[in-house]
């Protein structure tokens, strides 16, 4: 038993089966040059052995294990699946930060009093205004 994968007119994977080749060949699941082998045991051009998942010297067909909704590249001769997209967001606003001078203190008399605390600094936050 082998594993054959059928691709659509855009070369997308449909269905993925276990059948033997003469049952592909008989015509009974459609026209067979839709259906392509595909190796279970194949995984980023590396063949993997079916008894303890090692890499080893068996055929790597076909690049990966095709699944359905991956693209079968005829001129490679792989299976493949595109990278999942990521969102981009929208780049958020740029700010200006203004830090505000804290006014110095005068010193104490010598009399020895402790300085008093001085008054945390302001921090005030403007959203740029772009000017053309």
């Amino acid at each position: 038993m082998a594993h054959f994968a059928e691709v659509d007119e855009n070369n997308i994977v449909t269905k993925v089966i276990v059948a033997e080749q003469n049952f592909i060949d008989s015509g009974a699941v459609g026209d067979s040059s839709n259906w392509i082998q595909t190796s279970y045991n194949t995984r980023g051009g590396v063949h993997y052995s079916p008894d303890n998942g090692e890499a080893d010297n068996g055929i790597a067909l076909r690049k990966n294990y095709a699944g359905v909704g991956f693209t079968y590249d005829g001129d490679r001769g792989a299976f493949y699946s595109e990278p999942p997209a990521i969102p981009l967001l929208p780049a958020p606003p740029p700010v200006e930060v203004i830090v505000s001078k804290t006014e110095l203190l005068p010193l104490p008399a010598a009399s020895g009093d402790p300085l008093p605390e001085p008054p945390p600094p302001t921090v005030t936050v403007y959203p740029s205004v772009e000017t053309t």
